[in-house]
């Protein structure tokens, strides 16, 4: 069957907050200018929201740009902050909480708000729609279309292929979609964003990229304990306890809700770490626990978050296109935020993509965009917390947050730190390694992985090809069992990764690929860089609710 062929003005690729902003924004210019531009929003998710994962609490201030009126269109910000916490945790159940003064200004979350990023998105959803904006989900961009070295659209990924690859009955080529300009905007660690990434060596100037994973739960609690408003955030134990670094976070929603979760660096070293079994046991830290205590768990999800910052920022355009938001990388690690940028750095490509359409330009480079991006808030938000990471990353928790505080809070540091070691090759040899005893979940405050998946609204369709490929499959048993215990056992927050062995005693590696929740954090993280997540089937994976 030959592919059919969609062609637009504007192709987006990814419907979160980056990509729905630019079609927005693009829609919004055409209509001010009179001028008719097709945007078509291509979305991986079964619908606009399915996929997305955050915290969160977000500024507005992106969004008060692009909807100067976004309150009486019923945008879903509806939980301002109004008690803002830090504490540190030990390892005896204790904790330390921080006085307001120490805390560094990002950080501090006045004016800000308590939000379902997937609802937030959906209503973006709408609002692209009602602009004429053609938005498909449940059809992933599986290939970039480039010819003679100019990105010139996607092709959608293939229906009905069995695991061998093989087509069933119900086989349906993906489609070629073609656009004069496209925009990238998958979130983290996007896998046609990597690919572009390494093609066109838009990272040769920047540092490593750098990470985190984050674990969330969705809990309802007794009304007596909710405290609508109330936003909490904090670092140590357990982190601290296995060598690693991160910090968690539990914000009061509105509904009687409160979510709860964890962030850990991938720059961790100790093999033996889990990031989900860390978060399971920081559940039942008193700090934690006494806001989930008569409560129920609604939903679970994880997703990787890209924090490397401005130093870690790849060139943004190349020919036929541009990369935006997380896919670039444009979270400002030192508010624990990104949504507010990850919009404007969308609405910023926009505003460059409808002036090279205006001058009659297709598919060349919108250099442009580097200027403006450079003369935004965002670039200069970015810059003031350049350090932030870095300085973590070299100096520990206690000298890395001294430093910060002085740069946020006293007067900035003339310097600029560097972290170019990719979280990949931070990892010490198991042996090397602290061994970590995880406790059995209790099912009330802790759960197991697979009780996890299974309120995550997981799915993914029967008999198809598995959509995490291994470069190498005697890697997992004949090189990173040996050296690191096989990490992928652990790293995974969804129990993808399985060593089993058989009656006989032989060992072999499995992937439970159907658990996927498309975090990317194997993509990342895996020592040999041996695992690529690819798109699966339209549609597949998490469904999450209201995260």
């Amino acid at each position: 069957m030959e592919r059919e062929s969609m062609e637009f003005d504007v192709l987006i690729v990814g419907g979160g907050p980056a990509g729905l902003s630019a079609a927005c924004r693009i829609r919004q210019l055409a209509e001010e200018n009179g001028s008719e531009i097709s945007v078509c929003v291509v979305e991986k998710g079964s619908e606009i929201g399915a996929h997305t994962l955050s915290g969160a609490v977000i500024e507005d201030r992106a969004l008060a740009e692009l909807f100067p009126n976004y309150k009486e269109m019923g945008a879903p910000l509806n939980t301002p902050v109004k008690a803002d916490e830090v504490f540190f945790l030990t390892n005896n159940q204790k904790s330390f909480k921080t006085p307001n003064w120490m805390i560094p200004k990002p950080m501090h979350n006045n004016g800000n708000y308590i939000v379902s990023l997937g609802n937030v998105v959906r209503w973006l959803g709408e609002q692209a729609e009602a602009l004429g904006v053609e938005v498909y989900p449940g059809f992933p961009a599986a290939e970039n279309l480039i010819e003679d070295g100019v990105i010139k659209g996607v092709i959608t990924g293939d229906m009905g292929l069995d695991e061998e690859g093989g087509q069933t009955d119900a086989y349906m080529p993906g489609m070629e979609l073609r656009a004069k300009y496209t925009i990238f905007a998958e979130g983290c660690r996007g896998h046609l964003g990597k690919q572009l990434i390494e093609q066109f060596k838009l990272d040769k100037d920047s540092d490593a990229q750098h990470y985190g994973i984050g674990i969330k739960e969705l809990w309802d609690i007794p009304p007596e304990q909710h405290q609508e408003g109330l936003v909490i955030h904090g670092a140590g134990w357990p982190l601290n306890e296995s060598s690693s670094s991160g910090g968690f976070f539990l914000y009061h929603a509105e509904n009687n809700q409160v979510v709860v979760g964890l962030i850990t660096d991938l720059a961790y070293s100790n093999a033996h770490v889990s990031p989900f079994d860390e978060f399971q046991r920081l559940k039942h830290h008193p700090v934690i626990e006494k806001h989930l205590k008569g409560g129920k768990r609604a939903s679970y999800g994880a997703r990787a978050i890209t924090k490397g910052g401005l130093n870690s920022l790849p060139k943004m355009t190349f020919p036929g296109g541009l990369i935006v938001g997380c896919d670039a990388g444009t979270l400002d690690f030192s508010k624990i935020k990104g949504t507010h940028t990850a919009m404007k750095s969308g609405m910023i490509a926009a505003e460059e993509v409808v002036k090279a359409l205006k001058s009659d330009r297709a598919n060349d480079e919108i250099t442009e965009f580097v200027k403006a991006f450079e003369n935004s808030w965002v670039y200069k938000d970015l810059h003031n917390s350049r350090n932030f990471g870095p300085a973590m990353h070299k100096f520990g928790m206690w000298v890395g947050a001294a430093f910060n505080y002085i740069h946020h809070n006293i007067f900035p540091l003339p310097v600029t730190l560097h972290d170019t070691t990719p979280d990949h090759a931070t990892m010490k040899p198991a042996s090397e390694c602290k061994k970590i005893n995880y406790l059995k979940p209790d099912g009330v405050i802790s759960f197991s992985k697979l009780d996890s998946v299974f309120i995550g609204n997981v799915n993914h369709a029967e008999n198809q090809p598995c959509h995490l490929k291994l470069k190498d499959a005697s890697i997992p048993l004949g090189h990173n069992l040996a050296k690191w215990d096989e990490p992928a056992q652990r790293y995974c927050p969804a129990g993808v990764y399985e060593i089993v062995e058989d009656e006989s005693g032989e060992k072999r590696f499995q992937i439970n690929s159907q658990n996927c929740v498309h975090c990317k954090t194997c993509d990342i993280k895996d020592p040999a860089q041996n695992i690529t997540w690819v798109t699966p089937e339209g549609g597949g994976g998490p469904n999450y609710p209201n995260m």
